[in-house]
């Protein structure tokens, strides 16, 4: 196929996966199956790889997230972005009626919607010709900040309009306002799978949302399964639609996704009726909403209605009921995550919340509990968040007796009695100890893990069995284990027990930076790890570092120091390291390769991207490491070289945009080798 054909078929590979990704996301009216969508994403990766200069700003290849933001940056909006007034009654509904109609009695006959108030992270998405250009949270209402790399991976906004072929056509300028939300379902997926492989789940699908949008890396938003839904028009050039039915209507024409289910009526009782139906059958509704929001449908009148506040005097939510209960706090107990931190929970008198009984709820962290002043014996109130998890509001302190006690929290880990730490600036409590039994399952799931010493076929269930058997009291007698020891668990026989115990003994041979990386100490990253291990001669120099010398290595702040010190200085992590050395997993800092300048690469930061001919990604990281440079895994101002190999995906496009040099394996082998 000659270049011009097949930059043509690029773009037609565009249009078409922009369309099904519609039909798919939005629609929920799929034309073709995902084996032929996935096909049609590979041909046009592939070609995108041999002509990065082709990738366009609406391709659906950057979906998947680009290179991390230091910061983000603040976006004036082009209009006020207004908040709602809330009614919580139908006679606070009347009054607002009433008290518009004292400003413009049309407000009494005219006509109004009714739509979900959906419970999300409000966004302002900016088209220029039909192109997304930019995506900004709410902020204020005046100022926002732009996360539009975020929103390029939300599936369901559509980067280019219109995304159906025979749409209308979009005015030249076009700025829409929408909810950015996880649908109930997704939600209840993510949170499966998170806590399958036993990852903190979310407590509601807004907190979800917000939290993935604001995320300074995209990669991590691409992860999150967020929804678009669109419903109103805060600016555009042109003519636009002159009532909000129609803007709706408008707004499904061009691709977006919108609010569902609505009505249109000029009679105020009805939509009270619509919005108490919809109240007792929140859980029908396929995303999280807390009310309906009742407008005036005529845009013109809406606007000469004007603004109260900074509530718009044409529109006003009626709040669905709080599912909130009240229930006498019994206990307060605590939990103990796989990175050491310490959570309280609430033991309650039973007590039946939208038709669940409810035992335990969360009650967030220590000082959430003093903030709220929550004490033991407390009547207190509680709520399920998005309907799922529970958590304790706060006490009804009018209805204390006296008898209620303060709680004190634990000083030390209640399943070690290591004393508990709390680094400065953080509301987390920690217990420190790598051998606690509690954290032991984790720990030892994190030192086998790909990027540490990739011990193959130990996965978690495992990691529980070994615990629970007493074989492994710390991740260090991993290296004691015996083929018999294997041969006693369920599920073992012969072949099984050797590959394991080979696995193992092959792990002795990982580098001194995955070492580091498998203690697992906090705040030391696969990065960070590499840094230190270029910086120390082995596992013993680092114990020994005081903090001036550990801060004089790139990427370690006072924070990371004061966590590797404190990590070093606990009898029990001092023992687990001295354990290793005997067990011979004692790697040190390469020496030079004679002849070759081992720090060839002193001061350069590298990213890799893509598969390379001959090296691993691990093997092209251990290189970089071996004579002196940095390994990044992002692209940035800072960034010396790109290293590309097939498939590079989005950082060889920021590589070029920043004017970033790019090498390939041979390029870096050479670099590596002068001297």
């Amino acid at each position: 196929m000659g270049t011009q054909d097949l930059r043509r078929r690029a773009a037609e590979l565009r249009r078409q996966i922009n369309f099904h990704n519609h039909r798919y996301h939005v629609l929920d009216s799929p034309l073709i199956s995902d084996l032929e969508y996935d096909r049609l994403l590979q041909e046009l990766k592939g070609i995108e790889t041999e002509h990065p200069e082709w990738m366009t700003p609406d391709s659906p290849t950057l979906r998947v997230g680009g290179a991390p933001a230091e910061r983000f940056v603040k976006v004036r909006h082009p209009a006020p972005v207004l908040s709602l007034g809330n009614a919580f009654a139908e006679a606070e509904v009347r009054a607002w009626l009433e008290r518009i109609a004292r400003v413009d009695e049309r407000a009494l006959s005219a006509e109004l919607t009714v739509e979900p108030k959906l419970d999300g992270l409000t966004v302002v998405l900016h088209y220029e010709a039909g192109l997304f250009t930019l995506g900004a949270t709410r902020g204020d209402g005046e100022v926002g900040e732009d996360i539009t790399p975020n929103l390029r991976t939300v599936r369901s906004l559509p980067l280019r309009i219109p995304v159906e072929p025979d749409g209308p056509k979009p005015p030249e300028r076009l700025v829409v306002r929408g909810e950015a939300l996880i649908l109930r379902a997704d939600f209840e997926a993510m949170n499966r799978q998170l806590t399958g492989a036993g990852e903190r789940i979310y407590v509601n699908p807004r907190n979800a949302a917000a939290g993935a949008l604001r995320q300074l890396d995209p990669g991590l938003t691409a992860q999150r399964p967020i929804t678009l839904v669109a419903y109103a028009l805060i600016d555009a050039g042109g003519r636009i639609p002159a009532r909000q039915s129609q803007v709706l209507e408008y707004l499904r024409s061009l691709g977006f996704r919108t609010p569902e289910p609505l009505l249109q009526t000029a009679d105020l009782d009805q939509a009270i009726r619509f919005s108490n139906e919809w109240a007792g059958r929140r859980e029908e509704l396929p995303y999280e909403a807390d009310g309906m929001v009742i407008k005036i449908d005529d845009l013109a009148l809406a606007s000469e209605l004007g603004v109260v506040g900074k509530d718009p005097r044409a529109a006003i939510a009626y709040k669905f009921p709080a599912r909130e209960v009240s229930t006498t706090l019994q206990d307060i107990g605590v939990n103990v995550g796989r990175t050491g931190v310490i959570t309280p929970f609430a033991v309650l008198e039973p007590v039946e919340v939208g038709g669940v009984t409810i035992r335990q709820a969360t009650l967030h962290n220590f000082d959430y509990i003093t903030e709220k002043d929550i004490r033991v014996g407390d009547r207190v109130l509680l709520k399920r968040a998005g309907d799922v998890i529970p958590y304790v509001i706060g006490p009804i302190v009018e209805a204390r007796r006296g008898g209620e006690r303060r709680y004190r929290p634990p000083t030390t880990c209640p399943a070690c009695d290591q004393p508990l730490e709390q680094p400065s600036g953080e509301v987390a409590v920690y217990c420190p100890n790598a051998a606690c039994p509690a954290q032991l399952v984790r720990n030892l799931e994190h030192f086998v893990s790909r990027g540490a010493m990739d011990i193959r076929g130990l996965g978690i269930r495992l990691a529980e069995q070994l615990v629970s058997a007493g074989l492994i009291r710390d991740v260090a007698d991993l290296y004691g284990l015996k083929r018999d020891d294997l041969l006693g668990l369920e599920g073992f026989a012969d072949k099984k027990a050797d590959n394991l115990v080979a696995a193992i003994q092959a792990s002795r041979d990982q580098t001194l930076a995955r070492l580091i990386f498998a203690l697992g100490i906090r705040g030391v990253g696969e990065v960070v790890a590499g840094d230190l291990a270029s910086r120390f001669g082995d596992v013993g120099e680092l114990a020994a570092a005081k903090a001036q010398g550990l801060q004089e290595v790139e990427g370690v702040g006072p924070n990371i120091a004061e966590a590797i010190g404190d990590w070093f200085a606990q009898p029990r992590n001092r023992k687990v390291i001295e354990k290793l050395r005997k067990a011979g997993v004692w790697p040190r800092r390469p020496a030079a390769p004679v002849g070759q300048g081992a720090q060839t690469l002193q001061g350069k930061t590298f990213v890799i991207t893509g598969t390379l001919p001959t090296l691993t990604r691990e093997q092209a990281k251990e290189l970089i490491l071996r004579h002196g440079g940095r390994v990044s895994e992002s692209v940035g101002r800072s960034t010396t070289y790109v290293v590309t190999g097939e498939s590079p995906g989005s950082k060889l496009a920021k590589a070029q945009q920043l004017g970033v040099p790019i090498l390939d394996e041979a390029g870096l082998k050479r670099l590596a080798a002068a001297g």
